[in-house]
């Protein structure tokens, strides 16, 4: 699956990534009340949730619509549809086949860690499939997912079995773009070592049982917000795609961004959730205004690529 990732990488010329995190509070007004006049009455009764979900479904579309020529992949955020209960997840259902429809590669940030059983479970939901009466069905069936390692490999094995059998990937966390990830992640070992070292270097490990091409289908999230670390890390990790959060809103920029990716120019894509899906708030593009939120969040979405493509072309030099 990583090979198909920078096959539309490459064919777009950019390595990035939308994250489809639809706050609530990103909703124009003019599409939450209309989906909210005419989708409050569903099979959970007269329940506000749904009209919400639907909204968020809306604005999702109109998103992709506007971004899908320009970018490869998209990463919806589980718990943005989550909080909206079933008619949220059943939102996030429909964006992940919607945006595959478009051909468009889906992350699904769902950050699962657990073990034995239940880590396989959480791999066939989002990545696999359930054979149930002879029929093999598939659930969210998204393209890769997010990975929490801190349970060790016994977390981590039953998604790369799973990798390996449908042809998905993962992207575990690493070192991780939030300002108190240093309170774990940085401690050192007894030689001296910070944590995610470590971390990266079973990533580096897992990542040979899951081969393709050049790089492994087990990638790492390593946050745009530590560059430093992240040279390092790149290092360490030669075969291994980097998820980098973190451009843009959280403050990295395409400067920083430029230690992340191998001489090729490629080993690396990069998120940018609200400063896409949110653009029409800020005041580059208040131009658009609400009614023209996906046509902002194009615009940042092709300043974006055009930051990122000056950086990449200065790693090379």
């Amino acid at each position: 699956m990583i090979a198909k990732l920078i096959e539309e990488i490459k064919k777009k010329d950019a390595p990035v990534v939308v994250g489809l995190d639809p706050q609530l509070k990103f909703l124009p007004q003019h599409l939450l009340e209309d989906a909210m006049r005419h989708h409050a009455e569903t099979m959970y009764g007269d329940d506000e949730l749904a009209g919400v979900a639907e909204a968020v479904f809306r604005f999702n579309k109109e998103i992709v619509d506007a971004v899908a020529d320009l970018v490869p992949a998209v990463k919806p955020q589980v718990a943005m549809y989550e909080q909206f209960g079933i008619p949220g997840m059943a939102a996030y259902w429909r964006t992940v086949r919607y945006c595959q429809e478009k051909g468009l590669l889906v992350i699904g940030d769902v950050k699962r860690g657990d073990i034995g059983s239940t880590s396989e479970a959480y791999a066939r939901a989002h990545l696999g499939s359930v054979t149930v009466n002879g029929h093999r069905c598939r659930a969210f069936h998204e393209d890769f997912a997010t990975v929490n390692p801190y349970l060790g490999t016994d977390g981590i094995k039953p998604f790369i079995d799973v990798c390996n059998e449908e042809d998905r990937g993962i992207f575990v966390l690493v070192k991780t773009s939030n300002p108190s990830s240093g309170e774990f992640q940085d401690v050192k070992t007894e030689d001296g070592r910070p944590m995610y070292e470590l971390v990266g270097e079973k990533v580096k490990e897992w990542g040979e049982q899951s081969m393709d091409g050049d790089y492994s289908n087990v990638g790492a999230v390593v946050g745009a917000t530590y560059p430093e670390q992240a040279k390092r890390l790149r290092t360490l990790m030669p075969h291994t795609f980097i998820l980098a959060p973190g451009y843009g809103a959280q403050g990295a920029t395409a400067e920083d961004l430029s230690g992340f990716f191998n001489e090729d120019g490629l080993g690396a894509i990069v998120n940018s959730s609200r400063g896409i899906i949110a653009a029409y708030t800020k005041e580059k593009y208040a131009r658009f205004g609400s009614e023209g939120f996906a046509e902002a969040a194009r615009a940042a979405a092709i300043d974006m690529i055009e930051d990122l493509r000056g950086a990449i072309a200065k790693r090379a030099d």
